[in-house]
């Protein structure tokens, strides 16, 4: 599957809140997340484009490989995401066994996540106001499709993005402008 998204810097929330009131579309909870990314001890993450980490929300673990970014308007990437048994000591066996490997732990990104979810011409999106530690808040608007839907995927998110008044999409990823916020 592919992770086809796009991110948007803001300097609030309101006008996406009130758009998805007027689609009918609620709030979930709010999520606290914090992402642990490593690089490979055989290649660098950063310059292959591609991201490892151990997502933690709550008491849940997920391990998430991203691929190389794809051409075109979205983000658009291969995603292989598992999950990791509960509690946090699921994941410091996580990190001990992939520091182990030869992996080195990067960057820990964290943020405050208010998902919604909606369903446009046949697929499934995910619209979440993230407020991102140092970074700020963004809005990112994500389909996960076959290969095949990747077009059409685009067409929809787009259409969306426009509808939500977002402009300006930010490229790259919260990891990569954390780490070129701290000069790294």
């Amino acid at each position: 599957m592919l992770e086809i998204e796009m991110k948007f810097p803001v300097a609030d929330f309101r006008t996406v809140e009130e758009r998805m009131r007027q689609w009918g579309v609620r709030a979930e909870s709010p999520l606290e997340e914090a992402d642990h990314y490593f690089n490979a001890p055989d290649r660098d993450f950063a310059r292959t484009d591609e991201a490892f980490r151990l997502r933690r929300v709550g008491d849940e673990n997920r391990i998430t490989y991203k691929g190389p970014k794809q051409g075109g308007p979205a983000k658009t990437r291969t995603e292989i995401e598992l999950p990791l048994g509960p509690g946090p000591e699921n994941a410091e066996a996580f990190c001990r066994l992939v520091v182990q490997l030869g992996y080195r732990a990067v960057a820990v990104v964290r943020k405050r996540r208010i998902p919604y979810h909606l369903d446009k011409d046949g697929f499934a999106l995910e619209v979440c106001c993230d407020t991102v530690e140092e970074l700020g808040r963004f809005v990112e608007v994500e389909i996960v499709a076959p290969p095949e839907e990747r077009s059409r995927a685009e067409q929809v998110l787009s259409g969306v993005a426009r509808d939500l008044g977002l402009e300006n999409p930010e490229p790259r990823a919260y990891l990569q402008m954390l780490l070129a916020l701290r000069g790294e």
